[in-house]
């Protein structure tokens, strides 16, 4: 239910800046502002045009609070559709107390969490899908988390499957006409166009939900797991990476007993970087847990670097092959990219042996800082971001997922029972489930609702 009530709260940082923002919402907002808003020109606030910004003071019992200004914007023109006052102040937090407080005890009331956006959506600004993207520009930490939600905010996903599931509403609308005139044996749906759209569905489901592993994974952060043996620089690598001393470097083997993870930004993408315990045989109970986590980070990695000492390469090489094909074997579905470090201190002639053996190894030196620019080229290299550079739908939000995944599910049952001709009334059940699915990515009206408005719509019975 949209609440007419008016409801405040401070839209920038807590705490002490330059300016602050306040917020008013509801329908009598500019009123209750206009009642402790004296202006420098001596204008009538609640007499004001919509998107117009006015110098004066708050005052309250004849005492100046502060001066600001007072930004005006008239329903439906206005990010929640009601009418809604912006009021910018000094940063002050007593500043930003007294006031929010002579609202609290003049009509308004503390806004919840998200409820500007959420009335936002209830009074049809945006659809639910654009809300919760609202959300993710807010927190995202890199150019590529940025654009995602962006384009998610500008209605990617809607625009993605508004078509399809109008042309599914309309197959659905004379389905149910079909369940209506079922004793005199008609079709009006044409059933060879049916069977081309549920395809078409299939085909778009399946290329979103492949798409949340991207971006999922991009949102949050690519993880990358650094293994290898005890003592062949991972935590040298990482400090390098970040450009500080994240983890302890010793001599001692066995010294990361825990992962140490941190992100870093790359090419406008970020990377999570996770340091684990040194691979090895041991006994101590401690690094062995140590170990096993570093084969649980390694699991949820998307990319794995597989770490070894370039001077042991010709004296063990046939185990580094060995541990290679093992972790390939373990992870065959994960990206390895296997690093020789501390090449520094090697030959000419010892490189050449190490790539000739080994495809695609990259030499580098961690704590000489040598070939740290070929490894962050690699990494990005790694990453496709065709998707993002042609601006394609690129699905983030687990609930969008799980949505589309019950959606598929739903279609595929469709496209089952018109290839065993079942009857009619059966899989209309399954396309009800899978615009249902649809409608709840974007928060739109029940099915049945939708179902019924087609029909009213685009027909006449009887005529």
């Amino acid at each position: 239910m949209i609440q007419n009530d008016s409801i405040i709260a401070l839209a920038t940082p807590s705490g002490v800046g330059a300016i602050s923002v306040i917020r008013i919402s509801g329908e009598d907002a500019i009123a209750i502002v206009s009642k402790f808003f004296t202006s420098i020109s001596g204008k009538v606030l609640k007499n004001q045009k919509t998107h117009t910004i006015h110098l004066g003071h708050i005052v309250s019992d004849h005492q100046i609070i502060d001066e600001v200004l007072v930004s005006v914007f008239k329903n439906p023109r206005s990010y929640t559709g009601e009418n809604v006052v912006e009021i910018s102040c000094h940063g002050s937090s007593f500043i930003q107390q007294e006031i929010i407080q002579l609202f609290l005890k003049n009509g308004c009331r503390m806004a919840d969490n998200g409820e500007f956006t959420m009335r936002a959506f209830l009074n049809g600004k945006m659809d639910l899908s654009q809300a919760e993207a609202v959300a993710d520009v807010i927190a995202s930490n890199s150019s590529a988390s940025h654009q995602m939600a962006i384009q998610q905010m500008r209605g990617g996903i809607t625009n993605e499957l508004k078509e399809l599931r109008v042309q599914l509403l309309d197959f659905a609308a004379l389905i149910e006409l079909e369940l209506d005139f079922s004793g005199e044996d008609v079709e009006f749906a044409d059933r060879t166009k049916f069977k081309k759209l549920v395809t078409t569905i299939t085909s778009v489901l399946k290329r979103l939900i492949e798409s949340f592993a991207f971006g999922n994974a991009m949102k949050h952060g690519i993880p990358v797991a650094i293994i290898g043996e005890p003592n062949v620089g991972k935590s040298t690598l990482l400090n390098t990476l970040l450009n500080e001393e994240k983890a302890i470097v010793s001599d001692i083997a066995g010294t990361t007993r825990d992962a140490i993870e941190d992100e870093l930004i790359i090419d406008g993408v970020a990377f999570r970087f996770i340091d684990t315990a040194g691979i090895r045989e041991t006994t101590d109970v401690v690094e062995s847990i140590g170990i096993k986590k570093a084969y649980e980070k390694a699991e949820n990695a998307q990319l794995i670097i597989f770490l070894i000492d370039a001077n042991k390469f010709s004296e063990t090489k046939e185990v580094f092959l060995e541990e290679i094909e093992t972790i390939k074997k373990r992870f065959p579905n994960k990206r390895l990219l296997v690093i020789a470090n501390k090449m520094d201190s090697l030959s000419e002639a010892q490189k050449e042996e190490i790539t000739s053996q080994i495809d695609e190894i990259l030499l580098l030196s961690a704590k000489q800082k040598v070939g740290i620019d070929i490894l962050l080229n690699e990494l990005t290299s790694l990453v496709n971001k065709g998707a993002l550079s042609n601006n394609e739908t690129i699905v983030t939000n687990s609930r969008h997922f799980e949505a589309l995944n019950n959606a598929l599910e739903a279609i595929m049952s469709v496209q089952q029972g018109i290839d065993l001709e079942i009857s009619t009334d059966l899989f209309s059940i399954d396309i009800r489930e899978c615009l249902r699915h649809l409608g709840n990515i974007t928060g739109e009206y029940d099915v049945d609702k939708d179902i019924l408005g087609h029909i009213f719509s685009n027909f006449c019975i009887g005529k």
